[in-house]
C-alpha cells in the first residue's frame, strides 16, 4: 500500500516507546498516595503478585487486576478515575515523554496521518495521555463498568502481545478502515508486538529491547532511539 492510501494511520504503542518508563505502577502508586494512602502499606503484597509474575505463576492480566484491588480498591468512581488520570497524565507529559516521539508524532501528524495509540495499559488512564499528545484514538485495555464504577477486572483480553493485533484489527473494522485501504506505521520498543509490527507496513523498533532489536535486524525493519 502507498502512501496515496486513503487511510494513514501511525499506530503508537505507549510504555517505553512514547514514555521513558512504564506507567501502571506510577499511575496505582500516585493515585492511592491522593485517594486512600494508607493502601500503600500494600506494596509489599503487590511486590508478592509482580513476583509471582515473574515466576509464570499468573498471567499479566491477573496481575493487573491483583494490583489494582490491591492499590485502588475493588471499584473505583468513573469521575474520580478521570481525574486520576488528568494529574498523572500532567505529570508524564511535564517530564515522562521522549523528545523524540514527540518529535515523530509531529512528523506523522503533519504527514497526514491518524495518530492512534494501541497499549497494553488500561485505557482508562493511557487516554488522557494520549490526549494531551494529540491522539486521536486509543486501544487499550478496558475494564468492566457497573454503573458509575470501574471494576479491578478486565473487560474482554488484555491487549498484549497477539491480541493487541486483534483489537488493531477490531477498531479498524469498527471504524469501516479495510486493510487493504490503509498506509500503517507502527512504533514499539517490546517483542511481544511482533505481530504488529510483521503487520504494519512499516515497522519501528523504538529504544528496542535487545530481543526485539535482534528480531528487528532478521526482518529488516527500522531501528530507532528516541532516548538519545
Amino acid at each position: 500500500m502507498t502512501d496515496s492510501a486513503p487511510h494513514k494511520l501511525a499506530i503508537y504503542d505507549m510504555d517505553k516507546t512514547i514514555t521513558h518508563a512504564p506507567t501502571w505502577t506510577a499511575f496505582l502508586i500516585g493515585t492511592a498516595r491522593h485517594q486512600a494512602p494508607w493502601r500503600l502499606a500494600l506494596l509489599p503484597v503487590a511486590g508478592l503478585a509482580t513476583a509471582a509474575y515473574a515466576a509464570r505463576l499468573i498471567d499479566r492480566a491477573r496481575l493487573k487486576q491483583t494490583t489494582q484491588r490491591l492499590l485502588l480498591g475493588h471499584a473505583l468512581r468513573e469521575a474520580d478515575a478521570r481525574r486520576a488520570a488528568d494529574r498523572f497524565a500532567e505529570r508524564i507529559l511535564a517530564s515522562g515523554v521522549f523528545a523524540g516521539a514527540r518529535a515523530q508524532i509531529a512528523a506523522d501528524r503533519a504527514a497526514g496521518y491518524r495518530l492512534v495509540m494501541a497499549t497494553a495499559s488500561y485505557r482508562f488512564y493511557a487516554r488522557a495521555i494520549a490526549e494531551q499528545l494529540g491522539f486521536d484514538a486509543v486501544i487499550g485495555t478496558e475494564v468492566e463498568q457497573v454503573g458509575d464504577r470501574l471494576r479491578a477486572r478486565i473487560s474482554g483480553e488484555n491487549c498484549y502481545g497477539p491480541a493487541k493485533l486483534r483489537m488493531v484489527e477490531a477498531w479498524m473494522a469498527a471504524n469501516g478502515i479495510a486493510r487493504a485501504d490503509a498506509r500503517i506505521r507502527f512504533y514499539s520498543d517490546h517483542v511481544s508486538d511482533a505481530p504488529v509490527l510483521e503487520w504494519a507496513d512499516e515497522a519501528f523498533a523504538v529504544n528496542a529491547h535487545g530481543p526485539l532489536r535482534a528480531l528487528a535486524r532478521e526482518k529488516g525493519w527500522a531501528i530507532v532511539d528516541w532516548e538519545r
